[in-house]
């Protein structure tokens, strides 16, 4: 990404674009009750709680009545439905990993079946957005989830931490480029999920080959285990080597969560939040979702920046928008073009 003199200007940046993950599902409800919503109806609920605090972007998981994470996609289609009827100008975005809460004391924390995850392009009705990771990744959220945070919460069952500890993120590259090619079929937009600069190149490879034609809407998580750890010189490298024209949203967790979404916003970036990333405020108390959601809408407006409406995110985000070739994919994503043949030294951007 390219910053100029006056790229810190808000006037010469982009709306903010609040993502909230308000399901939270390697938590149990009674680890924060207050916050945790398992009926159906409470999940609607939730979306319109997040919208109406100025989130138009909803991370979307599903629980099932007893409080664990459902792996049933008409469970999904079911809340798709809801949250969209409710309110419709939301972005949905469905959790690429569909739950990875473990279903009894002691199981392994897995994914679902590569085949069950493409199931994801055939929800009914479609949704906006699903999450797609690159490159097959150690997940390991204990590592830093500390035990004080953890104390007389469900994570800090020796069986789940051992299970949480040990899950990964299977996404190799027969994986990637089939779940791109049903996703566009199905008109649904990926936002990558990247671990780090090695998730990032390899992005940067499928678009030049023709992978993936469509906006570029990235996402850096910066929770350590596996991924980059929450350390800011990560971020800026990663923020240095996106392309122009992407969109990129900053996630951490627990008190990382609101130091990260400070430096993205005054960087004409955009925050994520919500009791997915944490479910503790700076000094260690519950935040909830909505709260979370308004204390980033507060910094935005002392750093001068406006807050998106759901139609605004839309737009920023080009939901809807497929590009034709190759070219037109790296020309609208601001990348430098392929090498032709004869061509020496950096390619050069079309004047």
């Amino acid at each position: 990404m390219q910053f100029l003199d006056d790229s810190l200007h808000p006037e010469n940046q982009d709306k903010v674009v609040i993502t909230t993950a308000p399901y939270g599902p390697e938590w149990m409800p009674e680890d924060f009750p207050e916050d945790i919503p398992v009926t159906m109806e409470e999940q609607v609920q939730k979306a319109v709680d997040c919208y109406n605090a100025g989130a138009t972007v909803l991370h979307l998981h599903v629980r099932e009545l007893d409080g664990k994470g459902s792996k049933r996609l008409s469970k999904f289609n079911e809340l798709i439905a809801g949250v969209r009827a409710a309110v419709p100008d939301m972005i949905i975005q469905v959790g690429g990993s569909i739950s990875f809460a473990p279903e009894n004391e002691g199981q392994a924390a897995q994914w679902l079946s590569d085949d069950t995850r493409h199931m994801l392009a055939d929800l009914d009705p479609k949704p906006d957005q699903v999450t797609v990771a690159i490159n097959t990744t150690q997940m390991n959220i204990m590592e830093l989830l500390y035990p004080e945070y953890l104390e007389g919460t469900s994570l800090s069952n020796p069986a789940f931490m051992a299970a949480y500890s040990e899950m990964t993120v299977p996404a190799g590259p027969a994986w990637v480029e089939e779940h791109l090619r049903r996703l566009q079929a199905s008109g649904i937009q990926p936002h990558f999920q990247l671990t780090g600069i090695h998730a990032l190149e390899t992005l940067d490879r499928l678009v030049r080959k023709g992978a993936y034609k469509g906006p570029l809407n990235l996402t850096w998580i910066g929770i350590g285990g596996g991924f980059d750890g929450p350390n800011p010189f990560n971020f800026f490298n990663f923020v240095h080597r996106a392309p122009d024209g992407c969109t990129l949203t900053a996630e951490s967790l627990l008190k990382n969560v609101l130091p990260f979404n400070m430096m993205a916003m005054s960087m004409g970036l955009h925050p994520r939040c919500g009791i997915e990333d944490t479910i503790i405020d700076q000094h260690g108390k519950r935040f909830t979702s909505v709260q979370q959601i308004e204390q980033c809408v507060r910094v935005a407006r002392e750093l001068g920046r406006e807050i998106a409406t759901g139609k605004e995110a839309r737009e920023i985000y080009r939901i809807g928008v497929q590009y034709d070739t190759i070219d037109e994919t790296l020309a609208a994503n601001g990348m430098a073009p392929n090498r032709k043949p004869g061509v020496k030294n950096v390619p050069m951007y079309a004047a």
